[in-house]
């Protein structure tokens, strides 16, 4: 290509080297400076060398706030710190809205039932399988113990605790504490020749009103060796533990 522009440009310029006229020979006349219609370009250079880098420019202004992103992923949990320093106290806040009522209480009447009785010194122990009569009377102010049948007669129904001691002297003694004509307890001692022995019995029982309680010889007559003097006792014991509340 370069060569082909090369010659044809070495073909024009000698139609515009020298021109003459007629009237004066001889007489060089220059062409008029304008561009040749049939100009071509020259060949390309070869590039230049890049320009030492100009200055950082000014900053920009900030451009508008971005969206929200979304969240990202959960971490893993951390290691549990040290416990902070205790803070100090808040101010009293305000009273609390008030709690239901209660269920309703027991009344304020307290239920009581209880004696203390004892073998009189001297008596003789009746024939078996009859109640004890225990006249000796240490406490009965409910007079819900009878000392004219030795029987405890029950007034308010609930759970009750009896207890009995008895002195043994000159027989082996059989010993049953009875709720309505049943034995529920049994105390058996056998006297030792010139001893004074003691043996004793307890039990809860449920009591309905009506209910009645007492001791009693069980056997034959060889069994009532039951004693009592100014230094030996008898006695039987009973009270209310807690009443029924339906």
């Amino acid at each position: 290509m370069l060569l082909l522009q090369a010659v044809l440009l070495f073909l024009v310029l000698p139609n515009h080297a020298e021109v003459t006229t007629a009237e004066e020979p001889g007489v060089r006349i220059t062409p008029p400076k304008e561009t040749c219609a049939g100009w071509m370009a020259g060949i390309p250079g070869h590039p230049g060398h890049n320009g030492t880098p100009g200055r950082d420019g000014r900053d920009g202004t900030p451009g508008e706030k971005g969206e929200k992103g979304d969240a990202g992923l959960l971490g893993p949990k951390g290691e549990t710190g040290d416990v902070g320093v205790t803070g100090a106290e808040g101010p009293r806040g305000f009273p609390g809205i008030p709690g239901r009522k209660g269920e309703p209480g027991e009344g304020a009447y307290v239920y009581r039932s209880a004696f203390s009785v004892g073998l009189e010194t001297g008596v003789t122990v009746p024939v078996p399988n009859v109640p004890i009569r225990f006249t000796k009377i240490f406490y009965n102010q409910q007079n819900h113990y009878d000392g004219s049948t030795g029987k405890f007669y029950c007034n308010i129904p609930g759970v009750y605790y009896f207890s009995y001691h008895i002195t043994v002297y000159m027989k082996d003694v059989k010993v049953s504490l009875f709720k309505k004509d049943k034995a529920v307890l049994f105390t058996y001692d056998q006297y030792q020749e010139k001893n004074v022995d003691q043996a004793s019995g307890s039990v809860l029982l449920h009591l309905e009103v009506g209910d009645q309680v007492w001791l009693e010889v069980y056997g034959d007559g060889n069994h009532s060796g039951l004693y009592a003097d100014n230094v030996n006792d008898c006695t039987f014991t009973g009270f209310l533990l807690y009443h029924d509340t339906n």
